[in-house]
């Protein structure tokens, strides 16, 4: 299936993506994934929210990357080994809780969400929130497990985007004459970073050949950035003029001034 077919995707390109809600964003630095967050790039005209998901051990779904409260919050444990009354408890930066996802889709009615399922007894959950809050036409559902990704098609019907796994896309690189059956997959979207590790080398996945291929066959192509990517003002230039279609970032701000640059700034909200 095409972009075009999905109402995720309707908005003008190049799509701007909050990355766990700018985590590299000064005022965010400590807070990623928190409502405080989201509500900054929100303000800041963001349209496009990124955020992982896990389930609590009692099948709530909370906004959080980390399998485990431990790096960025003032608890400890697995997220999947605790109920969500002593997740509900912790506190991001010490100040902040750890969202719902039904939090997002009720905080920011308009605003659309890349939902990455971390895990597997995320799946169900994820698909009940989506349905509950009658958001199949504003969510990307994205995952590292194929798998995942076929069951949440399944789940959701064929009205919810999703994005190409990595796994695919780096096969799809490397054997450009297989492009027509890889992408004989519905996802709309090809969401992979500028460059990845393949057997023990860095290997750049975004390239012009890829991105034509791509836009041959209807898809986006979304990129974004490893911890240790490049991630400034002119990788994203370069990223843009390449022609891709969006970018997920941490760096919010950044991303703001590079696209006012090129004639495409953000509205910002209010």
């Amino acid at each position: 299936m095409r972009a075009t077919d999905f109402t995720y995707l309707d908005h003008p390109t190049p799509l701007a993506l909050a990355h766990r809600g700018g985590a590299g964003y000064a005022p965010n630095i400590g807070f990623e994934n928190t409502i405080a967050a989201f509500r900054r790039a929100v303000a800041m005209g963001y349209r496009y929210l990124e955020t992982d998901v896990h389930a609590t051990s009692d099948g709530h779904l909370v906004a959080f990357h980390d399998r485990v409260l431990d790096r960025v919050s003032d608890a400890e444990g697995a997220i999947a080994a605790l109920p969500y009354d002593a997740v509900s408890e912790a506190r991001i930066g010490g100040s902040e809780p750890i969202p719902l996802l039904a939090e997002l889709f009720e905080e920011f009615p308009e605003v659309r969400v890349n939902i990455d399922i971390k895990s597997d007894a995320a799946l169900a959950p994820t698909v009940r929130e989506v349905q509950r809050h009658g958001a199949s036409e504003r969510v990307c559902i994205g995952s590292f497990s194929e798998r995942r990704l076929r069951a949440a098609r399944a789940a959701l019907g064929p009205r919810v985007a999703t994005a190409a796994g990595q796994v695919g896309t780096a096969f799809l690189r490397f054997t450009p004459a297989l492009v027509s059956r890889m992408f004989h997959t519905p996802a709309p979207v090809l969401q992979i970073p500028a460059t990845h590790p393949v057997a023990g080398r860095t290997v750049t996945l975004v390239t012009p050949g890829l991105v034509r291929r791509a836009h041959g066959l209807g898809k986006h192509v979304h990129v974004w950035f490893h911890a240790w990517s490049r991630e400034d003002a002119e990788e994203m230039h370069r990223l843009l003029d390449l022609g891709v279609d969006g970018i997920v970032t941490d760096h919010i701000d950044v991303l703001r001034d590079v696209l006012a640059e090129r004639g495409h700034p953000l509205v910002p909200a209010g």
